[in-house]
């Protein structure tokens, strides 16, 4: 060994809190609300570097919006969001419950990022199709998915739109531009730039949203569809959720220590945006940005939103294991429901009494369509779907052993 040097190392990220202690969040790289500029809609990419170094943000601590990012944001779609949040929480609060009374097996919440998929969706125009991860249920509500589908789906019962083939969260809504969610991560990444590029060759006008994580942003996927969005100017939006956590894993392992997720975009070749993402009037403007941007074949934008896991990775976790038990409340970008209610307050377009009367009637709603599929059975009380579905929608015609095989089954 060359006694002129010392012996190498490797450099493991650690966690700024540990379950015990206070989170210092100063890592995090903040800006001041309508501080960051909003360039022209046909900018280059190379020219977006500073926009995925700071943080686009709109709302300030005492609901003002301000700065460009603000302007030409309808109250009425400040209004639609605010019902789409309320309704996800509400929505979430539920099956939480109803998966800890073994009513289904499984349920992940998106507590904390409920602006993230709403405000895109309000964006977007509802043909446009959304290639989700697993916490984007806000873009559902957004898009007034009846509910009784999707909580049959998550009951795995007799009317599950899916007959029982997907884990419960796992939605499929064609209808509602919602490809079906996978498990597999960073999957829909590469599906996302590929609908895109598809559109584009059919000289269609639908653009494609697609969802990762900060976790899954070191799958070989994401690069993969970095390269082919950047090469054909792919009408897509790539959006990448930095809630700091990936299950136990701080966003730091995937490599969100010493530079931004958002850089990566810069780097190949694509316009790239940093965003507070519970920020909802941000969220809005930028998705409007960047779906703009798409539409008018200027190529794809990436966007890092930058928010905080709540909750539990899944209710199969115990975030009490790895991280501060009271971390949320310490997350100095807040709740995106307190932080929107407080500005529509100001500006006169909500007040407190109409925010009491509209959770509730949402709450009377989820209730009534809960109900209503539980009706069609739950995971403790059966009637879940047929065995003979197992041989369906395999081939356009089913070949005769499958036939045969269903025939000696008598189903």
């Amino acid at each position: 060994m060359n006694q002129a040097y010392k012996p190498l190392r490797l450099h493991v990220p650690e966690p700024s809190g540990r379950p015990g202690c206070k989170t210092d969040f100063s890592y995090l790289r903040l800006t001041d609300a309508g501080t960051v500029r909003k360039p022209a809609i046909d900018v280059e990419p190379a020219d977006t570097a500073d926009l995925a170094k700071g943080l686009i943000r709109v709302l300030d601590d005492q609901g003002n919006a301000l700065g460009p990012w603000a302007e030409g944001v309808p109250s009425e779609i400040l209004r639609k969001g605010m019902r789409a949040m309320l309704k996800t929480r509400i929505y979430d609060n539920r099956m939480v419950v109803a998966q800890r009374q073994k009513k289904m097996s499984f349920y992940m919440q998106s507590l904390g990022e409920e602006a993230i998929g709403s405000g895109q969706a309000l964006a977007l125009n509802v043909d446009d199709m959304c290639f989700p991860t697993y916490r984007q249920q806000s873009i559902l509500m957004a898009r007034e998915v009846p509910l009784v589908d999707l909580i049959c789906q998550l009951l795995s019962n007799e009317r599950d739109p899916l007959k029982g083939r997907q884990l419960p969260i796992m939605y499929s809504v064609k209808d509602f531009g919602f490809f079906t969610i996978s498990g597999n991560l960073a999957t829909q990444f590469v599906q996302g730039v590929g609908w895109g590029m598809a559109s584009a060759i059919k000289g269609d006008t639908k653009i494609a949203s697609a969802w990762i994580g900060d976790g899954a942003t070191a799958e070989a996927d994401f690069h993969t569809a970095l390269t082919f969005a950047h090469v054909y100017r792919a009408p897509v939006i790539l959006n990448v959720v930095n809630n700091q956590w990936a299950i136990s894993t701080f966003q730091a392992i995937a490599g969100g220590e010493a530079t931004t997720f958002a850089g990566r975009g810069v780097g190949c070749g694509i316009a790239s945006l940093r965003v507070d993402g519970n920020d909802f009037v941000a969220v809005y403007a930028a998705s409007a940005w960047a779906a703009e941007r798409a539409r008018r074949n200027l190529g794809p934008t990436m966007i890092e939103w930058v928010t905080y896991r709540a909750g539990p990775h899944s209710t199969s976790d115990d975030p009490s294991k790895y991280r501060p038990a009271d971390d949320w409340s310490y997350f100095p970008l807040g709740d995106p429901i307190a932080r929107l209610k407080q500005h529509l307050v100001k500006i006169g377009e909500w007040s407190k009494e109409e925010h009491v009367a509209v959770s509730a009637e949402l709450e009377a709603e989820v209730i009534a369509a809960q109900k209503q599929a539980e009706q069609y059975g739950t995971l403790a009380g059966g009637q879940i779907p047929s065995a003979a579905t197992m041989f369906e929608d395999v081939y356009k015609e089913m070949p005769e052993h499958l036939k045969r095989q269903r025939q000696e089954l008598g189903i």
